[in-house]
């Protein structure tokens, strides 16, 4: 059985839809509020019957609408705060939380209490601005535990989460989850692990089981700043070492795209002069040798290890191979076994 206070949110819903579209038919209300034509029948009574001015034209154009006047206002809201509100976390990422019916009815409603001028500065903004947060050519990464995730994070409630760590084997943790942060199209969970905060990638836990019990949050805690610390802290755990490279022009505009913001940054701060031909020297960071030949390769011959010694040896028995892979020809396609005759 519905719950009153279920109902009385979606009435609410329906007012302020009719308040902020105007004339709307009973199919359109059914289709924004997920319920039936029916549900929106016994709505559109219920307000009526409350002393809601809401009524019926009738004919294939007809819908529900309120008489002019009936609205309700939000004040003390500036025209950059409006506009702020509909330009914050994406619909995709709502809806991945759980969230998506929930934003866009709170975006319904506070639209419809705007004033008129703010209603078409907020309206503005959707029109003209859309955030999309993952990478270019990276399938979309939807966690299969994050909606369960965002509901422990919100009830403070502990979980126990079997969760497969990059390369090695599957591990359980008691976390508390404090938060989630969305990084490039990827989820994390901020959580604290036997008195220590640590990030997971929500993407990596198997299962996910919700504990009864509930963790008193840190009330120093600060997500985003966790999440700024931390983040610089992976970094230079994952860039452990350097390599000194010579780039070609072309080789120079391709870093931010094949090696990402750090070396490109890297590239800005280290490069010295370009020679006669345009080439510079600069120190890249690196996770691995091996790594870092994966990396550089991509460069094919506009790019030159210089150092270390390790990585540019990699390079040369690499790129022998290579040579050696297209020299001895296309090797003819190995077929099923012939069958005894």
């Amino acid at each position: 059985m519905e719950g009153a206070e279920v109902r009385a949110s979606r009435l609410l819903s329906l007012l302020l839809l009719l308040q902020t579209r105007g004339r709307m038919t009973a199919p359109e209300l059914a289709r924004e509020l997920e319920v039936s034509v029916r549900t929106v029948y016994r709505d559109v009574e219920s307000l009526s019957a409350a002393g809601v001015p809401v009524y019926a034209d009738r004919g294939p154009a007809g819908g529900y609408q309120l008489l002019g006047g009936f609205r309700t206002k939000l004040t003390g809201l500036t025209g950059d705060e409006a506009e702020s509100l509909f330009a914050g976390i994406p619909d995709d990422a709502a809806a991945e939380l759980g969230l998506g019916s929930v934003l866009a009815a709170a975006q319904v409603k506070l639209l419809a209490a705007l004033p008129p001028e703010l209603r078409s500065r907020a309206g503005r903004i959707r029109e003209r601005f859309h955030l999309d947060a993952p990478n270019w050519f990276r399938e979309v990464e939807r966690p299969e535990h994050l909606a369960a995730l965002a509901e422990a994070v919100w009830n403070q409630q502990l979980v126990e989460a079997r969760y497969e760590p990059w390369g090695r084997d599957e591990v359980t943790r008691a976390l508390e989850p404090y938060g989630l942060v969305l990084k490039t199209g990827v989820w994390y969970v901020a959580a604290r692990v036997d008195g220590a905060f640590r990030s997971y990638r929500v993407g990596r836990i198997r299962a996910l089981t919700l504990r009864p019990d509930r963790f008193e949050r840190a009330a120093d805690f600060d997500l985003a700043a966790y999440w700024a610390a931390w983040a610089e802290d992976y970094r230079a755990r994952l860039f452990r070492s350097e390599a000194v490279v010579r780039l070609s022009p072309l080789a120079r505009d391709l870093v931010p795209y094949y090696l990402g913001p750090h070396a490109a940054r890297a590239l800005r701060e280290t490069a010295g002069p370009p020679d006669e031909y345009g080439w510079v020297r600069a120190t890249l960071p690196i996770e691995t040798p091996t790594h870092a030949r994966m990396e550089f390769f991509r460069f094919g011959p506009d790019l030159e290890v210089l150092e270390p010694p390790e990585l540019r040896d990699l390079m040369v028995r690499s790129a022998a191979e290579v040579t050696r892979l297209y020299a001895d020809g296309p090797r003819e396609p190995v077929g099923p076994a012939a069958e005894d005759p």
